[in-house]
């Protein structure tokens, strides 16, 4: 899908970043949220089209155990939360995804569950993988308590007292997910089931709808715990506290792959992203509006550096860069910049590449994008891929016309040594015990004889090599006959070739590559905050920090 056809500004494309620099694991392990996420995307289009909410079922018990059904309303259908709390002993409780217990379990159910539906999701949903949802279901999810966290708020609201603000600033978050599963897993509807909706076209909405709402539960249940426990004295929680909670997440090595598996879609995501920049940087001048709104970005991303804390060395160093460069491009704004010159958010974004570490580099593309909405959110439409349509390998290619694009686009695969240990030291495989991705170290453990196709790199200058002794006029049909073991790669290479951010331009297996870059630049399309690496391969993080519930976005005439 063409960006440019969507609010189409034809200047940009002069000022679009190029793949080789954007699509490198050391940049795309900086990326930062931006007003083109899935769940902002959600939280627009629900406060656009006045969608309403509301509770229709609240059976808790005294301990916080039950379940409740939180709904969306919306021209043409509904989406309800389906929500089961429940008492799990604190030996039980753990995020690793081989846990079998959790303190909340949900689903989203494709309209307004019955007492049926209610009854056969309690039978199932507190099982998650154990048991089995239907295609009435979009999503499958569980969450466990910040323990520290959750019972402090309950106990300080119990008395009739506000918890501490700083605690709840640096966990953000009451419950924390330990997976969201969609797209057709353990029964639920597979994505070309909702795609066609509007609701749901963009990618992630059930998923980000599901994680926002259970936002709303954890909230809900910590105050009906102190009513519980406190009576008549027990308060609700501060507007101001509230907003800075949102919804913490544990994830690890599952989520990477993806962006390997998808490369259609990645190449949406970033040439969105892209063009959003393109077009903001290519604008003749800046009104005062826009920049009062990118000052206000500019201080909101300072405080939340300042905020953002992190226990991992790798993560500190980030978290360095990025305080020093905000500190470094505040002063330049408040002092240096001349936003009155010809195309100063060009000039912007060029001092910052020239004086900013990659960090705040990034988080700069994030500042710029914010305060220019009816510019580039429309490009949230060119984010969703019909992937089927690009699958077909063109075998009427000539050799040599397959040659000249790896050259062009996989330079920096083709001249790597790959029987150097180091540069081939990891293999991704999937797991016997949860069918779960994970990654190997190729010369400590058993294993590479199941490796799964990830090593792009590696593929590439394979393809490459054996192609240096074919006919360049020979059509690729006649070397895929004789060569199938490059059928995998070759269509890689075809569909690079008409979609220029679709491959990630790194050694997937080399032993200095860090999987949570993979996983960064996937959350912070999402939206999420916070990232906060535990290892170099999962990570906690927030999701809905700071956003509005759904109660403060129903329509002044909602019931």
């Amino acid at each position: 899908m063409s960006c440019e056809s969507r609010n189409p500004m034809p200047q940009a494309a002069a000022f679009r970043r190029q793949p080789a620099e954007v699509m490198r694991l050391d940049r795309m392990g900086c990326s930062h949220p931006t007003r083109l996420s899935f769940l902002r995307q959600l939280l627009h289009r629900i406060e656009a089209e006045g969608w309403v909410f509301d509770r229709p079922v609240w059976d808790m018990d005294a301990r916080g155990v039950g379940r409740a059904v939180y709904r969306m309303r919306f021209d043409g259908g509904s989406l309800s939360l389906v929500a089961f709390a429940h008492d799990l002993p604190a030996d039980q409780r753990s995020d690793r995804v081989i846990a079998t217990a959790w303190d909340a379990t949900f689903a989203l159910f494709d309209g307004t569950p019955g007492a049926d539906d209610l009854d056969r999701l309690q039978a199932n949903v507190p099982l998650q993988e154990a048991g089995r949802v239907s295609p009435k279901e979009l999503s499958l999810s569980r969450a466990n308590r910040s323990v520290r966290l959750f019972d402090h708020v309950v106990e300080r609201l119990a008395a009739g007292q506000q918890p501490d603000a700083q605690m709840l600033r640096e966990t953000g978050y009451l419950m924390r997910t330990t997976a969201v599963y969609g797209s057709g897993k353990f029964g639920a509807a597979d994505r070309a089931m909702i795609a066609g909706r509007p609701a749901l076209s963009a990618p992630f909405q059930a998923e980000m709808l599901s994680v926002w709402l259970t936002r709303a539960f954890t909230v809900d249940l910590v105050e009906h715990l102190a009513r519980a426990r406190g009576g008549d004295a027990a308060v609700p929680l501060r507007e101001d506290l509230r907003r800075g909670l949102g919804v913490g997440n544990s994830t690890g090595l599952g989520m990477a792959p993806f962006l390997v598996r998808h490369p259609v879609l990645l190449n949406n995501w970033m040439m969105a992203r892209e063009e959003a920049l393109a077009r903001v940087r290519a604008q003749a001048s800046a009104d005062e509006m826009t920049l009062a709104g990118f000052r206000a970005t500019l201080a909101a991303a300072v405080q939340n550096a300042t905020d953002w804390q992190s226990a991992h060395p790798i993560q500190q160093a980030k978290l360095t860069d990025l305080r020093d460069g905000l500190a470094r491009l505040d002063r330049f704004v408040a002092e240096g910049w001349d936003a009155s010159a010809p195309q100063p958010w060009d000039a912007l974004w060029h001092w910052g590449q020239k004086h900013l570490p990659l960090e705040a580099q990034e988080a700069l593309l994030a500042a710029m994008l914010e305060p220019h909405g009816d510019l580039i959110d429309g490009l949230g439409q060119c984010m969703q891929a019909d992937e089927e349509a690009h699958f077909g390998i063109d075998g009427t290619m000539r050799v040599a016309e397959l040659r000249a694009i790896l050259q062009a686009q996989y330079d920096w695969a083709i001249h790597t040594d790959y029987s150097d240990p180091a540069h081939c030291a990891r293999f991704w495989y999937i797991s016997e015990e949860k069918l779960e991705p994970r990654l190997g170290e190729r010369l400590k453990e058993e294993g590479a004889s199941r490796e799964l196709p990830l090593d792009t790199g590696r593929q590439a200058s394979a393809l490459w090599q054996v192609l240096q002794e074919e006919d360049g006029d020979a059509p690729l049909a006649r070397f895929l006959l004789a060569h199938p073991e490059h059928r995998l790669m070759v269509r890689r290479v075809q569909t690079t070739a008409r979609h220029p951010f679709a491959e990630i331009r790194d050694n997937l297996i080399d032993a200095e590559m860090l999987p949570i870059d993979l996983l960064r630049c996937k959350l912070a399309f999402f939206g999420a905050t916070r990232f906060d690496p535990r290892s170099d391969r999962w990570v906690r993080i927030s999701l809905f920090q700071g956003a509005p519930y759904p109660d403060d976005l129903n329509p002044g005439d909602a019931p």
